[in-house]
């Protein structure tokens, strides 16, 4: 059979729509497109800005064994530049929508990649903070957490020499870690 000798008309006539059909689809179309509603941002937030205004930070105090003093006010401020550069929330000290409190609980060092000769070529740092985040709003939302990043680093190196940048580094990825968990509602 050649498709070349049937009419236009013949196939044009057979998919005709009626206009009482054209209209339920568009109308269906509509109705979609207004009940569902797509909500997306580029920083992983999924906060609804119309319910939430506010969120409080309170002091990360460290109740670890080992204590690095800088650690606390380096978390503290990393947290809170990270919420304020991701989010509308305006942050408050008290009666906020969101509330964030906790305390770092974990500070330290483990050998680690053992030599043939027995001895550790790298030594883990490991920063734990245990972060409970209240939704003044809805509860379901609640999250009372411990996180924990760590980073390596050559065990000919002196603690004391690299631990800025470690802690530095650390910190980045529990800030990461726990806005997920808490603000971007992963």
């Amino acid at each position: 059979m050649d498709l070349n000798r049937i009419p236009f008309r013949k196939i044009a006539g057979k998919l005709s729509f009626n206009r009482a059909t054209i209209w339920v689809a568009l109308l269906s179309c509509i109705l979609l497109t207004q009940s569902c509603r797509i909500n997306f941002t580029l920083n992983g937030s999924a906060i609804d800005y119309t319910v939430y205004k506010t969120i409080s930070v309170s002091n990360f105090p460290i109740r670890a064994a080992l204590v690095y003093p800088p650690l606390q006010q380096t978390f503290e401020n990393a947290l809170l530049d990270y919420i304020t550069r991701n989010t509308r929330l305006q942050v408050v000290e008290n009666g906020a929508d969101l509330e964030m409190t906790g305390e770092i609980t974990g500070y330290s060092l483990s050998p680690q990649a053992v030599t043939e000769n027995a001895l550790a070529s790298k030594t883990r740092l490991t920063i734990t903070v245990r972060v409970k985040y209240t939704d003044t709003k809805n509860e379901k939302n609640d999250v009372d957490q411990s996180f924990s990043a760590y980073q390596d680093f050559d065990s000919s190196e002196m603690l004391t020499d690299v631990q800025d940048q470690l802690c530095s580094e650390i910190t980045e990825q529990l800030v990461d870690l726990i806005f997920n968990a808490t603000l971007g509602n992963w």
